[in-house]
Parts: structure tokens; C-alpha cells; sequence
């Protein structure tokens, strides 16, 4: 068994959609980044790779490179998949928090376990999100950016 943890944080701006676990949110900013930016998405895939010692999303998929430019986040989850799976590793959970202060996420919830889920290979009852504000301290708080813990258990099969 292995543990892994991943963290991602983006800066909020106009003229972009905000994407959150592979899930459109409406709302009036979007976050700012080379792919698209789905924060939430980002930190599951660190926390994958680092708990199989394959590096970071920033290795596998460089922010100069075109081939990534706009790329959605959920079929990048499915190559890190790929990559665990060509290690031998199983995905047994993945817990996630997102640190948001607007908007409010917890209707879109269900529906970002599922999009990860799927990516993941693995039943929605293996992946939790969670959302929570910062009772607007710092820069989540403030609105200026949204950031994203997640962990996982993954095994040697």
C-alpha cells in the first residue's frame, strides 16, 4: 500500500470557464492555467503520481508544451491511470478537499465524484470531494484563487 498527496492552487480571472473535477460551474471567473486549470483534477493526479514515485503533473504534462494547451484535465487523469497501471497499481481511494470561498460547490459535488471516478477506473464510492471556504482568509478566501488538497491509497497488484 502507498500513499500519495497532491496540491494544486490557480488564480481566478475573467474570460475563462471554471472547471472543477472535469465539472463546468457557472460562474462569472474562471481559473487561470495552460491546461484547464481544474485545480481539483490537478491535485488527484500529483497525489496518484507521487504515491507511485512517477514524478508530477508538471513533468508529465509541461505547461510550455502545445500539446497541452487548453487540455482537459480528466483525460489527463486517464493517462496518469495508464501509467499506474503499466507500474502494476491499483487505485483504492482518493479523498479530496477544495478550498473555495465563492461559488458554492456542494451541489456540483456528486457530479465530480462520478467525472473522477470514471477517469479513475473506479466505483464512486472510492472518491470523495469536499469543498469548504476559508472564512475569507488569504487568497481563497479573498476570491483571488481556488486551491485543492488530495490524497490516495493506491496498491501494488
Amino acid at each position: 500500500m502507498r500513499i500519495g498527496h497532491g496540491y494544486d492552487v490557480h488564480r481566478l480571472t475573467e474570460n475563462r470557464e471554471l472547471i472543477l473535477g472535469g465539472v463546468k460551474i457557472p460562474y462569472e471567473l474562471g481559473l487561470l492555467g495552460h491546461s484547464d486549470a481544474d485545480v481539483l483534477t490537478h491535485a488527484v493526479m500529483d497525489a496518484l503520481l507521487g504515491a507511485a514515485a512517477l514524478g508530477d503533473i508538471g513533468q508529465h504534462f509541461p505547461d510550455d508544451s502545445e500539446e497541452y494547451l487548453g487540455a482537459d484535465s480528466i483525460e489527463l487523469l486517464k493517462r496518469v491511470v495508464s501509467l499506474l497501471d503499466a507500474e502494476g497499481y491499483r487505485i483504492s481511494n482518493i479523498d479530496s478537499t477544495i478550498l473555495c470561498q465563492r461559488p458554492r460547490l456542494k451541489s456540483y459535488i456528486p457530479m465530480m465524484r462520478k467525472r473522477i471516478a470514471g477517469a479513475a477506473g473506479v466505483d464512486t464510492g472510492c472518491v470523495s470531494v469536499k469543498a469548504t471556504t476559508e472564512e475569507g482568509l488569504g487568497f481563497t478566501g479573498s476570491g483571488e484563487g481556488i486551491a485543492a488538497h488530495a490524497v490516495c491509497i493506491i496498491e501494488k497488484i
